[in-house]
């Protein structure tokens, strides 16, 4: 082979090909012009498998078949290919966005739904948890807990995480405020956040929290997602919120909060 196996992996997760496709196409960007047989032997490829791959690189307009005997193939600038791949994937998203959009109200998405409320039924109380690792799946759950907000969001946070957590959730916040649901969020504010919190408006109340540390995430009193470890002492992939589904739980958490909220200053004060 004529490059790095952790090239090759990089190459197949962006351009979206298999292994055999990275190793010739690879192959083909080194000499210009090839035949089949020369890009297997150079792209480590089995010689039954490289017309296939080579037609495959074709139509996704990786490489150009020049006629002749013997047949040779032309590669095509990585440049032009990047632009390809682009309206590919624009498509095909937009495609895939199409298809969901139409699931909604249709028989597809009636059966999910009916299968996930049976089994629902048979959830005891304390299945309702569970430990989510790496920051990106902690707000991904958390965007989920507060898109089915239907009275109250409270979210404590730092200093960070508050413009993390807006940048991460602006869009559910304007959706939710409008619906009238009630959004607010703590934390030691500091400069660094004033335009992350101008820029939601009045979707959010924000509070300055001093002296205080924690970060979790109530909606509606019933659904809790804590996080067990300081932001700025942790790695975003290591980090770990734990999420429970408990009224009694979460409403006590909320409790606390709403004791504490009453002697916290609006942020706009402490941005002045």
């Amino acid at each position: 082979m004529i490059v790095k196996e952790d090239f090759l992996n990089k190459t197949r997760g962006l351009f979206g090909l298999n292994l055999y496709e990275a190793r010739i196409w690879t192959a083909l960007l080194s000499r210009g012009v090839s035949t089949a047989g020369e890009l297997s032997d150079i792209g480590d490829v089995p010689r039954s498998r490289a017309y296939d791959v080579l037609e495959s690189l074709e139509k996704k307009g990786f490489i150009i078949m020049k006629l002749g005997k013997p047949i040779k193939y032309l590669a095509v600038d990585p440049g032009q290919v990047v632009e390809k791949v682009k309206k590919y994937v624009n498509v095909q998203t937009a495609t895939k966005i199409k298809k969901l959009d139409e699931m909604k109200g249709g028989e597809v998405l009636e059966e999910l739904t009916a299968l996930h409320k049976q089994g629902v039924d048979f959830i005891e109380p304390t299945d309702l948890a569970g430990a989510i690792r790496g920051r990106h799946n902690i707000y991904t759950h958390m965007e989920s807990m507060v898109k089915g907000a239907k009275k109250s969001v409270v979210i404590m946070t730092t200093s960070k995480g508050v413009m993390r957590k807006i940048e991460a959730l602006k869009p559910e916040f304007n959706r939710l405020k409008k619906k009238g649901v009630s959004i607010r969020i703590a934390a030691p504010i500091s400069k660094d956040a004033e335009n992350s919190i101008k820029s939601m408006g009045k979707d959010a109340e924000v509070r300055h929290a001093e002296d205080l540390s924690a970060r979790f995430c109530i909606v509606d009193e019933k659904d809790l997602m804590f996080m067990v470890m300081n932001d700025e002492e942790v790695h975003p992939t290591y980090d770990v919120g734990v999420w429970v589904q408990t009224p009694y739980f979460a409403s006590t958490v909320q409790g606390m909060f709403d004791h504490q909220w009453e002697k916290m200053s609006p942020a706009s004060k402490m941005l002045k």
